[in-house]
């Protein structure tokens, strides 16, 4: 089963998300992954195949100083269990970041419409077509989402470093949590 952890605050994101990753262990899992959002506003993306300390070691090797992040523990559902379909997943501009539990049932419908359109997809997941569809303009009159989930509310975690096409009121984007009404 999946878990999510997200958090934002004043001190580095990296070992809140580790602590908060190793306490959803107990769940199972194939691999985890963080995306840390950088005082310059770049998203840094690091993923493993395998258990957190794995996640942890690469981790390790660097010093993200930033202060808002998301992490993931993932059982395949959607492709096989690899860095490639470990989460986060980001959009194709790499300004987001997301992570998701659930199975999107139309995904394979979306992403051959995503890839007509010249998208192109790193992993084999149904949770890359979220990152990808946020940057899509929507109709104003579109009900919220509504072409991703045929469920009656389904709940995700992002992080953007700009806004988002569907949403433009506000000015600072360090994470959300979207909450996705269906009608």
């Amino acid at each position: 089963m999946c878990g999510i952890v997200g958090f934002t605050g004043r001190t580095a994101a990296q070992p809140i998300l580790i602590e908060g990753l190793k306490r959803l262990e107990y769940r199972g899992y194939d691999s985890a992954g963080v995306a840390i959002q950088q005082p310059d506003g770049a998203l840094e993306v690091v993923c493993r195949k395998g258990k957190v300390a794995e996640l942890q070691h690469t981790l390790s090797h660097f010093n993200f100083e930033g202060t808002s992040g998301i992490g993931h523990t993932r059982w395949a559902t959607h492709g096989r269990p690899s860095e490639a379909n470990a989460h986060p997943h980001i959009s194709c501009d790499g300004d987001i970041a997301v992570v998701h539990n659930g199975i999107i049932e139309n995904f394979a419908e979306l992403r051959e419409e995503l890839k007509e359109r010249g998208h192109r997809f790193r992993s084999d997941t149904d949770t890359e077509v979220i990152a990808t569809y946020w940057r899509r303009p929507l109709p104003p009159v579109a009900p919220t989402w509504a072409v991703l989930l045929p469920l009656p509310l389904h709940v995700w975690w992002g992080l953007t470093a700009s806004p988002p096409c569907a949403s433009k009121s506000r000015g600072w984007w360090p994470s959300l949590a979207r909450i996705l009404p269906l009608w």
